[in-house]
This record gives structure tokens, C-alpha cells and sequence, in this order.
């Protein structure tokens, strides 16, 4: 069953209907207003127009504002007088009887029933005669709510509308409506809540007639189920700007037993205001003596809440701080490891630099170390040849031969052979060494060497720098030149270097060994 209808959507549009009870308040002064500019206009004219009106102008003060439904039902029993008609007599002090009741004045609701002679009355009136006590009995009940007299107002009450029932028998749409009350067990299926909301709709009851019968159908269930037509009966009690209601009371009880207290205390504020501006002493009894209950609850709840959301500030604080010196710590730890790797990437590299030269240097100490020896060997063989030749020479007396033998070995010849093998083992090492270097010239001031040429003299300074070799004195003597030719060749080209002549001599040194 409580499926078949949903409470939470249907409270959700209490809530919003709420916001907008001024203006149905407002629609229902218009035409009271209007009613009454009627009845000043019909004072010259008979007292049944009047009665009419004023009837119409109770109508719509009966559930609105009890002041003023009874200033206007007093008038219909004094224009009822006049007409000397008992019937509309009866029917207005029957009404008169009922505000009373809404108004919690019980003694003088009794008073009016008890100067009715109910076994006189017309089969109508005498339903409605007892229903009107069945109902004061009913709330008499409710009001004292003791374990003797309640359950004695409550059997009178029970007999009364059993006797109503017997005077004029229900309708149809009122046996339908009874039986939501039976038994589940024997309960028809089909009537479940879900179809008795259609069906509540679809009789065009307006919507005072709504919120009464979906009040009366909220004790035929409980849960959401009798949530669901509270909330029904409320918004139509709300829409017909209805201010002698209990629905809106009974909901805000029933969200109070399911914890829902916010929504309680909503509700039984919109009861208390409504208690009061229809002057029903009775509900307001009722309520005050339930909303401090309601209230205190809420404070409670909200005091739980905002204890609850301190802790958890506290908690959430507490692991933020805690987070940022972790934070403090690990940027600490990370800003030590950056350090650490740039520290052994630098030294990587370094490591790489140094192996690099390692390399550079044992692979020019091979290529030179090899032209070393095979340019000493060949020397030597030179040397032992001319030996061999001069002793035999001496050893035959041809001392004049000796000259031409010694003169046979040239000296420049053998320095440039000498200077050619060199530059050869150079380029074999160094093939780029050329171009390398006359990058670092401007195109009319680089140095190439001639055809036929490996190497000329001023390249030949630069090789042997690359080779390590920076000693002017050494320089100058592997060459055959002077200490200040081998400076003046270097100044030159370094002043016409697109580079400062520091960067000159690294950038010298960067050119790579090509393997």
C-alpha cells in the first residue's frame, strides 16, 4: 500500500502552495467584500435576499474566521425569525451550533443543540442534528482525554452516527468512502489509496470537499499513506483558504513521529497561525501544548547538527594541518631528492665529460703513440743505412765520398714529410676539424688549406691545441718557429673570431673526435 502513492512529492507541493496562501486569502476577502456590498444594497429589500446573502457571506467565513461567522449566522436566526420559517431557523442555529464546535466552545455548542427539540425536526435536519452532537460528543472526548468520561463521550458519539446513519442512509460516494475503513482482510484490492485519490478527484468536490474527505481518509491508513492524504487535505485547505483545519495539524504530528522534525515544526507554526486567526480555542490548547515538544526537538536536532558540523570542521582543520606539514615535509624531501638528482645528473655528466676525454685522449695517444713508432723506425732505418754506408766508405779510404752521403739527407724534406704524416694522422682523427674551425670565422676571413695541402701552419697551431697541446715553446719547436710567430698566429686569428677568444679556444677543444 505504501507504494501506491508518494507522500514526499506531494508535501513538496504543500510547501510551495504555503508560499501562496496570501493570495488565496486575498481571493476569498475579495468576494466576501463583494457579498457584502450586496447585502447593504438588498437592506431595503425582503429578508429572504438577505437571509440568502448572509448565508452565502457565512459560507465563506465558516471554516475562515469564526468572529465573523457567527456575527453573520445570528443574522440569518434573526431574518429567520422574521420570515417566521422554523426550518431555516433550525438550519442556522444547526450552523451556529457547528462554529461553536470548531471554536472549541463545547458548553455553548451544547446549549444551542439542547433548545433544539431534535424529535420534532424534519428527517434532514434531524441527521444533521445528530451528527452536529455525534461531533460535539467526538470532541468533548478528545479535549479531556481521560480514561472515564472520554470513553463515555465516545460511545454517545458513536450511538449519534449511527443514528444519523439510520435517519438519512449514507450515499453512495459516502458507503464507497466507509470502506476504506474495513478490515485489509476484507477489504476490496482495487481500493487501495492510489484509487481513492482519483476517485476523491473526480466527484468535483471543490476543494473544501477535498481536504474534508482526504482528512477523514488519512485514519482509514497509517505511514505514508495517511501522510499522503494529510498533505492532500492541507493543500486544499491552503487553496480554499481554509483556516479551521486539522489536517495541517495531524500531518506535522505524523512527520514528528518519523524524526522529519523540520518539516513538523513547519507545519504545526502554519496550524498555530491558523488556529489563531480562526479563534479555534480549542486546536490552540492542542497546540501549544505540542509545539514547545516540537520546537524543543528541532533545537535539539539543529544543535546536533551544527555540533556535528564543528567536529567535523575540527576533524577536517586538524587533518589540513596535519596534511600541510606532511606537505612541508614532503616538499622538504622532494626539494632534497631535485637537489640530489641535479647533483648526480651534474656529475653524470661530468663522469660522461671526463669519459669522453678519456676515450678522446687514449684513442689520440694510439693514433700518435703508432705514428710515433713507425716515423722512429723509419728514422732509424734512415740512420742505420747511412751508418753502414759511411763506415764501409771510411773502411775503404773514400773519405771525399763521405760529403755526398751526408749530403743526400735533407732536413725540411724530412720536416715536411714529417709535418705530412702528421697532419694525415690529424684528420684521420679529426676529419671535421677543418670545417669545425671555419665556422668560427667570418667566410672572408676563414683558413683552408691549399691544393695538395692537408694542413697549413696556422691550422697545424690549432690541431696541435686540440691534440692538448697549448705550450708555446712546445708549439713553436715541433714547427720550427719562433715563440712569438706562434703567439702572432694565434692573436690573429682569435681577433677575427665570431667568438670572444676564450670561447674561441673551447670552442676548439668541443670539436669531436669522428670514429
Amino acid at each position: 500500500m505504501a507504494q501506491n502513492v508518494n507522500a514526499d512529492s506531494i508535501i513538496s507541493v504543500l510547501k510551495k502552495e504555503l508560499l501562496k496562501k496570501d493570495v488565496y486569502d486575498v481571493k476569498k476577502e475579495k468576494q466576501i467584500a463583494h457579498l457584502k456590498i450586496h447585502l447593504q444594497d438588498a437592506g431595503h429589500k425582503s429578508p429572504i435576499a438577505q437571509y440568502n446573502i448572509c448565508f452565502k457571506i457565512f459560507n465563506l467565513y465558516r471554516a475562515y474566521k469564526f468572529d465573523s461567522a457567527f456575527v453573520y449566522v445570528n443574522k440569518m436566526i434573526g431574518l429567520s425569525g422574521k420570515l417566521n420559517d422554523p426550518e431555516k431557523l433550525t438550519r442556522s442555529r444547526l450552523l451556529l451550533g457547528s462554529i461553536l464546535l470548531n471554536s472549541g466552545l463545547y458548553k455553548e455548542a451544547f446549549d444551542v443543540a439542547g433548545q433544539l427539540e431534535h424529535t420534532q425536526l424534519p428527517t434532514n435536519l434531524r441527521s444533521e442534528y445528530l451528527i452536529l452532537r455525534a461531533r460535539l460528543y467526538a470532541g468533548i472526548a478528545e479535549y479531556n482525554n481521560d480514561s472515564y468520561f472520554s470513553k463515555i463521550y465516545a460511545k454517545c458519539s458513536k450511538g449519534d452516527f449511527k443514528s444519523a446513519e439510520v435517519a438519512v442512509p449514507s450515499s453512495d460516494f459516502e458507503q464507497t468512502i466507509s470502506k476504506a475503513f474495513l478490515p485489509a482482510s476484507t477489504r476490496d484490492k482495487y481500493l487501495s489509496p492510489h484509487y481513492y485519490y482519483n476517485y476523491i478527484l473526480n466527484h468535483n468536490l471543490g476543494e473544501r470537499g477535498i481536504a474534508m474527505v482526504s482528512t477523514r481518509l488519512s485514519f482509514a491508513y497509517t505511514g505514508q499513506n495517511r501522510i499522503f492524504f494529510l498533505a492532500l487535505a492541507a493543500i486544499n485547505d491552503v487553496r480554499s483558504a481554509t483556516k479551521e483545519t486539522l489536517a495541517i495539524f495531524l500531518l506535522s504530528q505524523e512527520l514528528y513521529k518519523l524524526n522529519r522534525t523540520e518539516d513538523a515544526y513547519k507545519f504545526i507554526q502554519e496550524a498555530a497561525k491558523n488556529a489563531k486567526y480562526y479563534g479555534a480555542r480549542n486546536r490552540q490548547v492542542q497546540i501549544q501544548s505540542i509545539l514547545p515538544i516540537v520546537a524543543t526537538k528541532l533545537l535539539a536536532e539543529k544543535q546536533h547538527e551544527k555540533d556535528k558540523l564543528l567536529i567535523g570542521f575540527l576533524i577536517f582543520l586538524i587533518i589540513v594541518i596535519v596534511l600541510f606539514f606532511v606537505l612541508v615535509i614532503y616538499r622538504k624531501q622532494l626539494t632534497r631528492i631535485k637537489a640530489n638528482e641535479v647533483t648526480i645528473t651534474e656529475q653524470n655528466i661530468e663522469l660522461r665529460n671526463v669519459n669522453e676525454k678519456l676515450w678522446e685522449a687514449s684513442h689520440i695517444k694510439e693514433e700518435l703513440i703508432g705514428l710515433f713508432l713507425k716515423t722512429c723506425s723509419a728514422y732509424i732505418d734512415t740512420l742505420d743505412k747511412v751508418k753502414r754506408k759511411t763506415l764501409h766508405t771510411i773502411k775503404l779510404g773514400k773519405f771525399n765520398e763521405i760529403k755526398p752521403i751526408l749530403d743526400g739527407i735533407h732536413i725540411d724534406k724530412e720536416k715536411e714529410n714529417l709535418y705530412q704524416t702528421l697532419d694525415s694522422a690529424f684528420v684521420k682523427i679529426f676529419p671535421n676539424f677543418v670545417s669545425s674551425f671555419n665556422t668560427l670565422l667570418n667566410e672572408d676571413d676563414q683558413i683552408w688549406p691549399k691544393r695538395g695541402e692537408t694542413l697549413n701552419p696556422t691550422l697545424r697551431i690549432f690541431a696541435l691545441m686540440r691534440l692538448g697541446i697549448n705550450e708555446l715553446p712546445t708549439v713553436a719547436k715541433i714547427l720550427g718557429y719562433s715563440e712569438s710567430t706562434v703567439y702572432s698566429y694565434k692573436v690573429r686569428v682569435k681577433s677575427k673570431a665570431l667568438v670572444h677568444g676564450n670561447d674561441f679556444e673551447k670552442r676548439i677543444m668541443d670539436i669531436k673526435i669522428t670514429v
